[in-house]
């Protein structure tokens, strides 16, 4: 039966080329749009993964990371008062703006920390010294910004909301969903920039609990000290976070969408090219069955068929999804496909195309045996 199989679907190789084509053309759309969406996904959430907090203070039905609403910085002493709190800070993010050399502005997601290092951020610092941050009206720059503010380099001076500043570091992968560049300053230099907005005020506690320490007990007491805030675990919120961008921005649907129209390529292509071969191979059919085969071993025959479709064509597909990372790191955007991802989308290539061989599976239930010996 192997051989049978073999045999039909390479008899034609332009059809099995064909075949073969639809299914990776799926599976590269798949893989592609999802790793795309994954990439997305992680920007919004990139700082608090690497912040390393356990538990994120945050005000009052917060949406995301990046929208915003300032609480009285006083908020972090009650914390830190707390028992089983190791350390906690308060955290700064607004929007501000660059003036540039050529006049025009550009906006910078602000992140100021009192101590950077304490937090792991930026957590690729590719030039200078966080340390320098304290040092006087200093700032970091992620190199994506490079995009937006044009060229820069350590030791060259930006204003920002009216303030100038000196470039002292660049770091790499710091990244916001909206692809809005990120920029790093001390907490106080923060304050003085925006003081209408930030004099007093902080955007975010971030709390690290002491080894052992009881994690719902700790967030029940903050949760009763700071009646007017929300409490999150670190996972918890990231997830808030990336859930926001999938349900408020049509981004989650696009997605489904896309990945839809994948599978329906891949499954209307199968199936017509697996129905036509079984078309012109009834005879070969018929003379298993006169031979004393049943419908179950012609099944075998044709979900083979299926089956090898699908691993062949999965493969032309994952290639040039993978070769594609690099040129679309290029263009400042993530392509991510894990491991996990491309067994998922195997499988379902593989269950895809046997429910196209589905509808060749009723022709041949009623192929009659005597077809065979017809002229």
């Amino acid at each position: 039966m192997v051989d049978l199989a073999w045999k039909m679907l390479f008899h034609d190789k332009l059809r099995f080329f064909i075949t073969l084509s639809g299914v990776a053309f799926s599976v590269m759309l798949v893989l592609v749009q999802t790793g795309l969406f994954g990439g997305l996904l992680e920007n919004a959430t990139v700082t608090i993964e690497h912040m390393g907090a356990d538990v994120w203070i945050t005000s009052r039905n917060s949406p995301n990371l990046d929208f915003v609403h300032q609480f009285s910085e006083s908020n972090v002493e009650r914390v830190r008062a707390l028992p089983g709190i190791k350390r906690a800070d308060n955290l700064i993010l607004s929007f501000m703006q660059v003036s540039l050399p050529s006049g025009a502005e550009e906006t910078t997601v602000v992140y100021a920390l009192e101590d950077f290092a304490a937090w792991g951020v930026p957590w690729k610092l590719t030039a200078g010294d966080l340390a320098d941050l304290k040092r006087g009206p200093h700032v970091i720059f992620d190199e994506f910004a490079r995009k937006r503010f044009g060229e820069f380099a350590v030791g060259d001076y930006r204003e920002v909301n009216g303030q100038r500043l000196k470039i002292v570091g660049t770091t790499k992968d710091a990244k916001s969903f909206t692809t809005t560049p990120l920029a790093f300053v001390d907490y106080q230099r923060a304050q003085q920039m925006q003081p209408d907005l930030l004099r007093g005020r902080a955007s975010y506690i971030l709390v690290k609990l002491e080894a052992g320490a009881d994690r719902e007990r700790v967030m029940a007491e903050l949760r009763r000290i700071l009646p007017h805030n929300d409490v999150y675990t670190a996972h918890d919120w990231a997830q808030r976070s990336r859930t926001y961008w999938v349900e408020n921005t049509g981004i989650g649907f696009n997605a489904f969408l896309t990945v839809f129209l994948g599978c329906l390529v891949g499954v209307v292509v199968v199936a017509q090219t697996l129905y036509t071969s079984t078309m012109e191979h009834l005879r070969e059919f018929g003379t298993v069955k006169a031979i004393g085969g049943s419908n179950w071993d012609i099944y075998k025959i044709l979900g083979k068929q299926a089956v090898l479709s699908a691993i062949f064509g999965f493969v032309l597909g994952y290639l040039p999804a993978r070769a594609l990372e690099p040129v679309i790191a290029k263009a400042d955007l993530k392509l991510i496909i894990p491991s996990e991802l491309s067994v998922t989308v195997l499988v379902g290539t593989v269950l895809l195309c046997l429910i196209a061989a589905l509808v060749s599976f009723r022709k041949v239930a009623t192929i009659d045996p005597a077809l065979v010996f017809r002229v």
